[in-house]
């Protein structure tokens, strides 16, 4: 009997850019480079014409509203991904309890990707990117540092290769201060009802999701692919 392999996972640059990366981006690099501007300044990116056509190519047409920050939040992501060589750090699923204790585990030093879209063991850890609506799992998130050392990081909730769209929440900042929740209950502990048994993580906050992003930062060079 013959057995088929699984697809490859896609990554939200795959399912979304891909098409037209290799059109667009070369373009939006040299005009970046002609004004010496870094690929991380979003102003500049988000005036340049080629990046105005791509937004509008990736706008639906009842328009997005208050979503058009956040379509412009994943077009800059992907681009400053690109420029940075399209590099994917795999958390592999032995390794994030250790990602997500309360005192994670040391990793080996070495050099950060400047850019990386880290992607996450699947339906593990769960977020409500949407007030009022249901929890979704995080597929990954897009990291990048800024000129000014700051950390930029959009999570990707929900993505699967039959739903049309997914949804999106950037946190920039500085690593937080020591975080601690409300409520007590450690960083990254589950809020679905189960998940504690499941062996679930949730996100709550853009705190958190930041500071997720600066723990895959210091890690992603022993998971890089």
């Amino acid at each position: 009997m013959n057995y088929l392999s699984p697809m490859p996972r896609p990554t939200p640059f795959d399912l979304v850019f891909a098409p037209t990366a290799g059109e667009r981006f070369p373009k939006i690099r040299a005009a970046l480079a002609a004004a010496r501007r870094d690929a991380t300044d979003r102003d500049a990116f988000l005036m340049d014409r080629e990046a105005v056509l791509l937004l509008r190519e990736l706008r639906p047409d009842e328009g997005l509203g208050e979503g058009m920050d956040q379509l412009a939040a994943l077009a800059h992501h992907a681009y400053v991904l690109w420029d940075a060589g399209l590099v994917t750090v795999e958390v592999p699923p032995e390794q994030l309890a250790g990602l997500l204790a309360p005192d994670p585990q040391a990793v080996e030093p070495g050099e950060t990707p400047a850019a990386h879209y880290a992607r996450f063991p699947e339906r593990r850890i769960w977020a409500r990117p949407i007030a009022g609506e249901p929890a979704e799992p995080l597929d990954g998130c897009f990291v990048h540092a800024t000129l000014a050392g700051d950390l930029r990081v959009l999570g990707i909730f929900g993505l699967h290769p039959e739903r049309m769209g997914f949804s999106v929440v950037e946190a920039e900042g500085p690593r937080p201060a020591p975080l601690a929740r409300e409520d007590g209950t450690p960083l990254f502990s589950p809020t679905l009802p189960g998940g504690a048994a499941a062996r679930l993580y949730s996100l709550v906050g853009g705190e958190e999701l930041l500071e997720l992003g600066w723990r895959i930062s210091a890690g992603a060079v022993q998971w890089t692919r």
